[in-house]
Order: structure tokens, then sequence, then C-alpha cells
């Protein structure tokens, strides 16, 4: 029961995660499209159809592409694993060759020794912040209460 629990925190965490990568591409990255976007896609090597790996967030622009690997705890071991597989992104996407390949480790926080070991192996640091989360329904509630006075 406790492994099940911890792979349902890290899958909450992916998916808290998940929704910001389209802003991120677009704020940071300059993404004016998003051409493909997926979560949890599992997908097997084209050069060594023996392997399989699951990506936790894949967005695809024009010449850019966004890998995003979401951790609920950062380790360093995690990121070092994280560091070995980019080098084979196109071995499990040939269709992204010659496109920028960013990668971005998250988690819900990420201490500042672990953002400076990502800093130096040129990886993202993405992390909870004081904007992560947004209104859904914040004119229409206002449009409501406007209504019923």
């Amino acid at each position: 029961q406790l492994g099940e629990l911890v792979n349902k925190w890290g899958t909450l965490v992916e998916d808290m995660v998940a929704p910001n990568i389209p802003r991120i591409a677009r704020e940071h990255f300059g993404f004016s499209d998003i051409e493909f976007f997926a979560v949890r896609i599992k997908v097997r090597n084209k050069k060594d159809r023996s392997k399989r790996r699951e990506f936790d967030v894949i967005a695809v622009g024009e010449t850019q592409v966004i890998i995003n690997e979401t951790k609920s705890k950062p380790r360093i071991d995690y990121i070092n694993e994280f560091i070995e597989i980019l080098p084979q992104i196109e071995d499990y996407f040939p269709e992204y060759t010659g496109k920028t390949i960013i990668p971005i480790f998250a988690s819900l926080h990420i201490g500042a020794d672990v953002v400076t070991y990502l800093t130096r192996n040129q990886i993202y640091a993405m992390a909870m912040g004081d904007e992560t989360m947004e209104l859904k329904n914040f004119q229409q509630v206002i449009a409501r209460r406007t209504t019923e006075r």
C-alpha cells in the first residue's frame, strides 16, 4: 500500500506541473504555438526497440521541444538519470531532430543546492511559486454577483 501511495503522490505532482508547461513555453521560450503536447507519454526507442521510456511532459513548438522530468522529491540521482537520457531524445523521437531540446526538471520545492546543480548541467528548475494557480471562473462569479444584487 505504501508503494501505491508513493506512486499516486508522484502522479499528483506530475498533474500539478503539466498544466504549467504551455505557459512556461510561451513566456520563457517564445513558443507561439504548441504543435504537440503530451503527459506521461510512453515511447519505444527507435534505435533499440527493446528500450521503452515514459516522458512526464513533452511540449513541441516550431523549433524547440520541452522535455520535462517531474519528481516529488528532487534527488541528485534522479537528475543524473535525466541528464543521461537527454542525449538520447532523438532515439525516442527522431522527428525532433534539429529542434532545440529544452530540459526542465520539476518538483514542488527545489532547494538552492539542487537548483545550482541543475544550472551547472544546463537544466531548468521548475517549482511552486506564488503564481502557479489561477482562478478559472473569476469573471463569471463577479458577473453573477453583480446580477444577483
